[in-house]
């Protein structure tokens, strides 16, 4: 980002070479620093958290039996066997045909119960412990600092928290903006790193937000203050997050009802086994009934889905993202059809102008000083960038002084196009301060920078210089305009001259157009212009147009690799654009996109959105206007930017807090990665069960019935070995799978089959194999203290 702000000229005014080699290493620097210790940070809150005092008392609130029946049925099984072995372990007589150890024994089966329904909710306290970490750590930036208010032009320190909307405040380098407010002198970067998650400063000038809690990186920059006390950007984030409620989305209700069904069928196994064994005269013991009940649970799925849900939402919060329910992370997981806007999604979003194309019978430079005049008072990247490249290339029209004074015409929709409109034979009052400065400034660039700097020097006299320097046939135009306009004016005895000169899409210029024009040259020259991409703007001066500039939009960083990535898994992108079908083709085919709507108006949108569901795909969107509303509350995936409109962010199910569009991206592939996860998990989950039957089931009869020693495969060394080992196994494997539930089994970019068969090699096949190993471990352990 820094590099690209030092090519644009602007900077290179503000900014020396030392300077600018300065900055990017001060900044370099410490960014690298910043890199560091946030890894550190990580490596130690991750330890942290598992001695956090309020973890191990939540973990500790949420083994309330009433929680885990309304929350999780799977591990109020488990702690109602407890209470069974608890009571057995304290009144070891209570029964003598089922109560056949003794009592150490169910005390050791009591405790590894207990501590198994605690491993799943020290899972869900952790995950809510990262949660609120992402709060915490923005309350943090809320701190009141001391700042500069300026109070008749004198420097008074007062608290941040004083401050009002309308407060003007001087921050220097190294110093914390005290609230959010707007650049109204100075140039500066700005550190948003705690804020945005973005590593480079950000360049902030005249007319730039700035956010509270944000650091000034060089410079200085004076700030009005703009928001209220707990009305501030951080503020909003803050409430978001809070107010983010998580609903179990549909996949994970249906999941906990499977888990539910699960333990009502190994409940009547094993009650069905009771009866048997006691009708064909085998004594069985209660405790080994709930060992082989428990172990063969899904007690690892079940303890760790709700880490996994909660997880999910987190991970979305570490990308400023909100999520409002669940169902927009659940449907991410099924979306099969992405619409994404070309603009701000696809590529940059801010398309800067790379060149002039002359209409016959005009220069370059003709084209060029058309081309400033028109975006001198145009405030959009785009406007700008026109002026710089013209500046650049010393394309300065004549009449600057009228230029700069000129009155506006801004774009709108039904026109598209904008420019400026002046009098060629009014004479122009004294400039103000501003545009004098502004004028200056132009001047530099074709005049010699001693003499535009000096005060001394008068206005008229740089006019006749820039004049001088300026001689190409819009030149000529601009001076015969005025002299027939003054020559009207003392005819007539009124004001003469009027002139407009815009700039605009091809079709909307055409319209004001002189019938003279060549309509076949100007749509020949744009239509190759669209052909490699690009945008062409149509110039003129007047009733007749003198040539185009070339506008060029740039892809978005690792764009195409994101979306082959996304179709890899079988989405289908869809790029919805205003621009013309040539020139949405070929960004289309650069960027890897499947379809286009070219074009498109707003409301295309959800003409769209609705089409695909009604063919019986999942679709995700994003947008920001009132008009996207419809479309993002339709959609199943709706991510609204937090710099939109409040109708688009009541309407999506999900807020980018950053505001960039090309974020749908990573929702999209989280929900993948959640879905996964939670197969993964699931299908080890039943694995896991394979080695238990062959552990417990022997351990139960084969003192009765010597045969069944043959079910012992693991040769385990005793009965009362062969379940703890199990059970121990059972326990530990819910917090060894803690990391992965958090952290998320890892996305690849490849087909749902090759997917599918990869995780029933690892989580299935090794969910067989990994117990036999971890089971005979620990019983080999307790051999060797149990004699």
């Amino acid at each position: 980002m820094i590099m690209e702000f030092f090519k644009n000229t602007s900077l290179r005014r503000v900014l020396g070479t030392d300077e600018r080699s300065q900055v990017n290493n001060d900044t370099n620097s410490s960014n690298s620093k910043g890199r560091n210790s946030t890894t550190t940070l990580s490596s130690i809150s991750s330890f942290s958290m598992l001695t956090n005092k309020r973890v191990l008392i939540d973990s500790t609130a949420k083994l309330n039996p009433l929680y885990l029946a309304k929350q999780n049925p799977v591990m109020f099984t488990v702690e109602a066997g407890f209470f069974v072995v608890l009571a057995i372990a304290i009144f070891p007589n209570i029964s003598a045909e089922f109560v056949s150890q003794n009592q150490i024994f169910y005390i050791e089966v009591a405790v590894i119960l207990i501590l198994t329904v605690w491993f799943a909710t020290l899972s869900e306290s952790l995950s809510e412990a990262q949660a609120r970490a992402r709060v915490d750590s923005l309350r943090a930036l809320e701190r009141e600092v001391s700042a500069r208010k300026i109070v008749h032009g004198k420097e008074v320190v007062v608290t941040s928290t004083s401050l009002k909307p309308g407060d003007e405040v001087i921050v220097y380098v190294g110093e914390i903006i005290p609230r959010d407010g707007l650049v109204n002198e100075g140039k500066a970067f700005v550190d948003e790193s705690m804020m945005t998650g973005e590593s480079n400063p950000v360049f902030k000038e005249k007319g730039d937000h700035v956010i509270g809690g944000t650091k000034v990186a060089s410079d200085k920059m004076l700030i009005e203050i703009t928001a209220e006390v707990g009305k501030s950007f951080l503020d909003e984030m803050v409430n978001l997050i809070q107010n983010a409620t998580r609903p179990k989305s549909k996949n994970e209700i249906a999941l906990t009802i499977l888990l539910a069904g699960l333990s009502i069928i190994f409940i009547t196994v094993i009650g069905t086994l009771l009866f048997l064994a006691y009708s064909l005269g085998y004594s069985v013991d209660i405790a080994t009934l709930i060992a082989l009940l428990v172990a063969l649970m899904p007690t690892t799925i079940g303890g760790l889905l709700p880490a996994i849900g909660i997880s999910g939402i987190t991970r979305l919060g570490r990308d400023n993202i909100v999520a409002k329910s669940g169902k927009g992370i659940e449907a991410a997981g099924d979306c099969d059809v992405l619409i994404l806007d070309k603009t701000g999604t696809i590529t940059e979003g801010s398309r800067s102008a790379v060149g002039f194309i002359p209409m016959q019978g005009y220069t370059e430079e003709d084209v060029g000083q058309a081309a400033f005049a028109a975006s001198i008072h145009d405030v959009t990247h785009e406007g700008k960038s026109i002026v710089d490249l013209s500046e650049e290339k010393k394309y300065i029209p004549p009449l600057l002084e009228k230029i700069l004074a000129a009155r506006s015409i801004e774009f709108s929709a039904e026109t598209r196009f904008s420019g400026i409109e002046f009098v060629a034979s009014k004479k122009v009052g004294t400039l103000n301060k501003e545009q004098e400065e502004e004028f200056r400034e132009i001047a530099r660039t074709v005049v010699d920078q001693k003499l535009a700097d000096a005060s001394t020097t008068p206005i008229d006299s740089l006019e006749e210089d820039i004049d001088r320097a300026s001689r190409s046939k819009v030149h000529d135009m601009f001076m015969e305009i005025e002299r027939i306009a003054n020559e009207t004016s003392k005819k007539e005895g009124g004001r003469g001259g009027q002139v407009k000169i815009l700039k605009g899409v091809v079709d909307g210029i055409l319209k004001s157009a002189s019938p003279q024009v060549n309509e076949a040259e100007l749509k020949w020259k744009a239509h190759e212009i669209a052909e490699k991409g690009e945008t062409p703007l149509a110039v003129s001066i007047g009733n007749e147009i003198i040539g185009l500039i070339v506008l060029k939009d740039n892809l978005k960083e690792n764009i195409r690799q994101n979306l082959d990535e996304v179709r890899s898994t079988g989405i289908t992108t869809v790029m919805i654009t205003g621009d013309n079908q040539l020139t949405a083709q070929i960004i289309a085919r650069e960027a890897g996109v499947d379809q286009i709507m070219a074009e498109a108006k707003p409301t295309d949108k959800l003409r769209r959105v609705v089409e695909e569901q009604e063919k019986g795909h999942i679709i995700g969107m994003m947008g920001d206007g009132t008009n996207d509303a419809p479309a993002l509350a339709k959609a199943d995936i709706g991510l609204a930017m937090n710099s939109g409109t409040a109708a688009a962010k009541e309407a999506a199910n999900m807020i980018d807090l950053d505001s960039n569009p090309s974020n749908i991206l990573k929702v999209v592939k989280l929900g993948k990665q959640l879905l996964i996860t939670r197969g993964a998990i699931t299908t080890f989950s039943i694995a896991n069960d394979v080695a238990k039957y062959f552990a417990i089931l022997p351990a139960m009869f084969m003192v009765e019935n010597p045969k069944l020693e043959a079910l012992n495969v693991m040769q385990l060394h005793s009965p009362e070995t062969a379940i703890l080992s199990t059970l121990i196994f059972n326990a530990i494997i819910i917090p060894a799978l803690i990391p992965l539930s958090l952290r998320g089994v890892r996305f690849r970019p490849e087909a749902p089959e090759k997917m599918f068969l990869r995780n029933m090699t690892i989580y299935g096949l090794g969910g067989v194999a990994l117990p036999f190993v971890g089971i005979k471990a620990i019983d080999m352990i307790l051999s060797v203290f149990m004699g």
